[in-house]
């Protein structure tokens, strides 16, 4: 079975589309400190990057007369409920094995528990650790980390240099739980 590689999963028209939504330079910032925390931790790297690229696929927009409403959107936020099906079944059409897209869906899942009315600390794998991690590294009040910009070219750039880390690195997942 042919890898899935970063690139592969950025350039799909359902990635682009949320990832847009939700911040490239974010998703891609994210992406690269979960390859350098899982390294460090010898956690998988391949599911840490594919998970961080798309833990925030299932953010939406929520307006108040017209104008973006932060907080609104947080009280009534699921985006990692509804990223982690998108991750899903996107993952499933790129032709991702079973095991691993169900893998990264979970970590989507749990990358924040801010949709739940308890914490799920103490109770994430390593993998998921990793994500939270890297996620809340790149996080700016207010959501602001959502409007730095990137280009498509830039992304693809510091994508492709993380596939080829990942692929010298060729390993069984480890903590594919």
């Amino acid at each position: 079975m042919k890898r899935v590689q970063l690139v592969d999963i950025f350039d799909h028209p359902i990635t682009q589309k949320y990832l847009i939504r939700s911040g490239i330079h974010h998703a891609v910032s994210t992406t690269e400190q979960a390859v350098k925390l899982a390294k460090a931790r010898g956690v998988d790297v391949e599911l840490s990057a594919k998970s961080a690229l798309l833990h925030d696929i299932g953010h939406y927009e929520w307006y108040n007369d017209g104008e973006w409403d932060y907080q609104e959107y947080r009280k009534h936020d699921i985006h990692a409920i509804k990223g982690a099906e998108r991750a899903h079944k996107l993952l499933i059409r790129l032709g991702e094995d079973r095991k691993t897209a169900k893998a990264i869906s979970v970590t989507i899942l749990l990358h924040t528990d801010s949709y739940l009315p308890f914490s799920v600390d103490g109770m994430r794998t390593p993998l998921h650790e990793v994500v939270y991690e890297a996620d809340e590294m790149e996080e700016l009040p207010g959501g602001k980390h959502h409007y730095k910009t990137m280009t498509i070219e830039e992304a693809l750039k510091r994508l492709k240099h993380l596939d080829q880390e990942i692929s010298q690195k060729e390993s069984p997942h480890q903590s594919i739980s």
